[in-house]
């Protein structure tokens, strides 16, 4: 079983920033994809970000390209969302994933067999 929990969220004016933390318990995910993604109140739940298990590949959704950086630290079991020049349409609920037996960072929700609980993001103009 692998426990994963987020961290970091909270309210920003536009332009800003924040770092999201999503810290891996019970078992390590450092051989495992990790993803991030988030959800709006009244929209479904889409790709962020992903990452693979050595953190020498990314993917990012359109929308966050250029803005936001997903990381990882194995040694710590720990992956992270920088998220820059963050806007009012990056208000949501955020979530890091892991792929364990899909073994692939992709855009897909069920690629991902773990969740965490969720972060609030809220971007205030």
């Amino acid at each position: 079983q692998v426990q994963l929990v987020e961290s970091g969220g909270g309210l920003v004016q536009v332009g800003g920033s924040l770092r999201l933390s999503c810290a891996a318990s019970g078992r390590t995910v450092s051989s495992y994809p990790m993803g991030w993604f988030r959800q709006a109140p009244g929209k479904e739940r889409e790709f962020v970000a992903g990452i693979s298990w050595s953190g020498g590949n990314t993917y990012y959704a359109d929308s966050v390209k250029g803005r936001f950086t997903i990381s990882r630290d194995n040694a710590k079991n720990t992956v992270y969302l920088q998220m820059n020049s963050l806007r009012p349409e990056d208000t949501a609920v955020y979530y890091c994933a892991a792929a364990v037996v899909a073994g692939i960072a992709g855009p897909s929700q069920y690629d991902y067999d773990y969740w965490g609980q969720g972060t609030q993001v809220t971007v205030s103009s």
